[in-house]
């Protein structure tokens, strides 16, 4: 699936640690309008299980680790996110699920949205129905 492609953000550092830079509608595709994060989730729980008709989302791993198993409905692609500088952008109308969440992990999410939830497709039969081009 090409439309969920991995982002490497700049990172500059010395001696004092790291720093990485994201800025909406330049590291990442779209303009930021909200950002959340998950975190103390044990390594079986899946979260997401959705698709949303109108976000698009940028998942970065900003500390720990994480998977995230992402699929159009036809092909299925699993992406390992384990660098604070890597993330993966997720077009509309994709399926997600994250899991295998690190003890450490902190997901960072950011949307091209705000909130409605009128816009989550949250039943993976519904999805598979709808006319996804």
């Amino acid at each position: 699936m090409e439309l969920c492609r991995l982002l490497n953000f700049t990172e500059k550092g010395d001696e004092r640690g790291k720093l990485v830079i994201v800025e909406g509608n330049q590291d990442v595709p779209f303009e930021i309008k909200r950002l959340f994060y998950i975190y103390g989730s044990d390594r079986d729980v899946v979260r997401g299980k959705h698709a949303n008709r109108d976000s698009e989302f940028v998942l970065i791993n900003v500390s720990g680790t994480s998977k995230v198993m992402v699929t159009d409905g036809k092909e299925k692609q699993i992406i390992e996110l384990t660098k604070p500088r890597q993330g993966v952008y997720l077009p509309k109308l994709v399926w997600k699920e994250m899991y295998d969440f690190s003890p450490d992990s902190v997901l960072l999410c950011l949307a091209s949205t705000h909130y409605d939830s009128n816009e989550y497709i949250r039943d993976y039969d519904d999805f598979l129905k709808m006319d996804l081009k």
